[in-house]
């Protein structure tokens, strides 16, 4: 229950399955079952704990029967199943607790119906004939036209300068404002802050997918997502320090080419050092933002960054983000003289709100989430809607991206060139 649903993977889905805790219920529910055409075999025994442990090994059914007689902690319990369920599934319990409030609760956490035991057939029979109708309903997603993928990659020029702050509010945006749903892919896997951002539990999914790339498919995909809301999921990691990642990389292709299968926006999170482990991380991307600050190394970073796309990366179109944008008194750098160093012009200027950036980390919410109608949100709000526009189109079809296009041509300064000239135009206690 913790990713999008994915329509594919239906047909492959058994219509249902039961696990029951004693002979009783598994008695009242084989003539029910006989009658609607469903194989008795599928009610197996163990309850709750064997359900949750099959189906983290199988597909889920299309309707689910779980007796709680032997749970202990039937709430928390229904959160475990979740996590090994798959989204479509519908999930009827049945147990010995006359509680509304439980039933409520259960209701609540995402199951369809709780029954009373013991149980008889015309209880069965409505039950069942309610999920029926549930999963035979129109589905929206259904209905909607498919949309062109939006795959856009996040790299900050510099460390500390906002680059997961941003894909976390441009992902919340995308899937709020524009509708789409999203992937969140956080690839900085020892101390990535995607499901921080979202005061989420990270989960291993990241870090099992790296370990075992071969297990990567869409089941994979939406089992080891973390849901964030309706239509956003984040794929993050918190992996121990002292364990360093040793991979070619193929697990975090494969997971892209698994995300826009399942999503109809990706927003990866890709740290710069990626860019020089992992180039072809890249290859599919149709926009990459690239994070920045108005100082001297990240003007630096930032012309080094334009320049390796240049050669590795053509075909992606860049967007240039200046965040935490102080007004110009306090900046080492002034923008005009940030432009002319990078030889373009930035796209969207992100000023710095240090009571919001507060608020957002003690809400563990996104940015964008926190500081709705804010000055400071604003330039992501025209920002996420420009990315999915330009979903559909080949880069140049979007007005707004001709002024955007790298200017460095063939016979233009140095590096060194344009750093020197950069720091000829600052103050001399900041050229200290």
């Amino acid at each position: 229950m913790n990713a999008p649903f994915n329509p594919a993977r239906a047909a492959q889905r058994d219509p249902f399955a039961g696990f029951v805790c004693d002979d009783n219920t598994a008695d009242a529910l084989r003539p029910v079952l006989t009658e609607l055409g469903w194989p008795a075999e599928k009610i197996l025994k163990g309850g709750l704990r064997n359900a949750i442990q099959t189906l983290s090994v199988s597909a889920s059914p299309h309707i689910l029967f779980v007796d709680l007689s032997e749970s202990g902690d039937p709430l928390n319990d229904i959160n475990g199943l979740a996590e090994v369920c798959e989204p479509g599934t519908v999930v009827i319990a049945a147990g010995q607790v006359n509680d509304v409030r439980l039933y409520r609760d259960l209701v609540a956490s995402g199951i369809h119906d709780y029954l009373l035991k013991p149980l008889n057939a015309d209880m069965l029979r409505d039950a069942f004939a309610q999920a029926q109708a549930l999963i035979n309903a129109p589905r929206t997603i259904d209905a909607v036209v498919e949309k062109p993928h939006c795959s856009v990659a996040i790299v900050g020029t510099r460390g500390g300068a906002g680059a997961s702050t941003i894909a976390a509010s441009l992902a919340w945006l995308i899937s709020e404002k524009e509708k789409r749903t999203t992937a969140l892919l956080d690839l900085d896997v020892h101390f990535g802050t995607g499901a921080l951002a979202l005061d989420l539990e990270p989960g291993r999914g990241l870090t099992d997918a790296i370990d075992n790339p071969s297990r990567i498919d869409g089941l994979f995909i939406e089992r080891a997502m973390v849901r964030a809301g309706e239509r956003l999921s984040v794929l993050s990691a918190e992996a121990p320090i002292h364990a360093p990642i040793i991979t070619d990389g193929s697990a975090f292709y494969q997971l892209q080419e698994e995300m826009r299968t399942a999503f109809e926006c990706t927003i990866v999170d890709l740290p710069r050092a990626m860019l020089i482990q992992h180039p072809p991380l890249v290859s599919d991307v149709r926009t990459a933002v690239l994070v920045t600050e108005l100082t001297l190394a990240a003007a630096r970073d930032t012309i080094r960054l334009l320049s390796w796309f240049k050669s590795n990366a053509a075909g992606v179109t860049l967007l240039i983000v200046a965040n935490r944008v102080q007004p110009a008194t306090n900046s080492e750098i002034t923008r005009k003289d940030f432009e002319g160093s990078i030889e373009r012009r930035i796209d969207y200027v992100v000023p710095f709100d240090g009571k919001l950036a507060a608020q957002s980390a003690k809400l563990g919410k996104p940015m964008a989430e926190t500081g709705k109608g804010s000055k400071t949100v604003a330039p992501l709000v025209d920002l996420a809607a420009r990315l999915c526009a330009m979903a559909g189109t080949d880069g140049d079809d979007v007005p707004a991206l001709k002024s955007g296009k790298s200017r460095i041509a063939q016979g233009s300064p140095s590096l060194m060139g344009k750093l020197a000239g950069l720091r000829a135009r600052l103050p001399a206690k900041t050229r200290k």
